[in-house]
């Protein structure tokens, strides 16, 4: 197991050098950020990111993430053009020592939260979903937290008309697609790809969803056999699901598990929740027994706190302030020893 942090680039408040001060941590997860969806990441720029978490003495071999153009995953004649694109950012990528890409193939939305700031008892404070609030929204008119600047209102209505046609198996017909496009580079330089699951893991304003649990896993693997085809394992977005059972889908794929994202959520009903910190005590999701049943089947790739609180009055980027994810590290780091030596 490596132990990896997420890092913005150098617009980030957190800087690399903090980070280095996590016991453990091994290197960050970053990505470039100026490059517009679709197009080729430039080799130098991906050299001078690296080189800043050289300098700071942290690896760069995940990357978190290579979006996936809208018109790959609606199946468009340009796809194929996007998909070239997307196999030579791979390439380069491998030129610098990347091992592991991260990505999703969520329409639209990768991810949904109702509230980015919900207080709890303790004065901290998290991101949290409420699935009645978010029903009430006028899906021609949508204003969602973080979300508001990401399309205009004509942009995001043109999107989700597109999307009226696309069916689950639509969907997933292209994501093979995809894969099967840049396998040939993965198999070039060993990066593997980890598909973060849907978030949360059910149909949004018509948009279908595809990763959502076990039997979406075992489609992929079917479909696309390739080594090099493989899983982020995210326990909230995947825990926001109630019929998923993380103990044995962690040690069913736990070899085509190339990254895990570990946090955890209070459920508030069948639908609704609240992120919270990473103890199991913390909330409803067994994060013991999730580690446990990575390491006893053999994981070995890479990890990282995933969403955390803002705490001690830190006020950081919703999910990703430093103090609350370094908790979560230590915990983490103290979950996976123990369990490795077998205490």
């Amino acid at each position: 197991m490596k132990m990896t942090f997420r890092w913005y680039g150098e617009s980030d408040s957190i800087s690399l050098e903090y980070i280095k001060q996590i016991p453990n941590m091994s290197g960050v997860v970053t990505a470039v950020y100026d490059t517009p969806v679709g197009e080729v990441w430039e080799l130098d720029k991906i050299k001078k990111l690296k080189a800043h978490c050289d300098k700071a003495g942290l690896e760069m071999e995940v990357i978190e993430s290579v979006p996936v153009h809208e018109d790959i995953k609606l199946g468009k004649p340009t796809r194929d053009r996007l998909i070239a694109n997307y196999a030579q950012t791979i390439r380069n990528l491998g030129k610098v020592g990347v091992k592991c890409i991260c990505y999703n193939f969520m329409p639209v939305f990768d991810w949904l939260r109702t509230n980015l700031k919900t207080v709890a008892k303790d004065g901290s404070n998290s991101l949290s979903y409420c699935h009645e609030e978010l029903m009430r929204l006028d899906p021609k008119n949508l204003h969602l937290p973080g979300w508001d600047e990401s399309y205009s209102t004509e942009e995001l209505n043109a999107l989700l008309a597109e999307y009226a046609a696309v069916t689950h198996e639509k969907l997933f017909e292209n994501l093979v697609y995809f894969l099967n496009g840049i396998m040939p580079a993965c198999d070039e330089t060993g990066i593997n790809m980890a598909i973060h699951p849907d978030d949360p893991p059910w149909d949004m304003f018509g948009l279908p969803r595809i990763i959502t649990g076990a039997d979406s896993y075992d489609n992929m693997l079917r479909a696309v056999p390739n080594k090099h085809n493989g899983f982020t394992f995210c326990t909230g977005s995947l825990g926001a699901g109630r019929d998923n059972d993380l103990i044995s889908m962690a040690h069913k794929y736990a070899k085509r598990i190339y990254f895990a994202h570990i946090r955890q959520l209070k459920y508030d009903n069948d639908t609704d929740f609240t992120e919270a910190g990473h103890l199991t005590s913390a909330g409803n999701l067994d994060i013991y027994g999730i580690v446990k049943a990575l390491v006893k089947a053999g994981f070995d790739g890479y990890v990282r706190p995933d969403h955390g609180r803002n705490i001690w009055g830190e006020d950081g980027k919703p999910g990703y302030g430093l103090f609350d994810r370094a908790l979560g590290a230590a915990y983490l780091n103290g979950l996976f020893e123990a369990i490795e030596k077998g205490n």
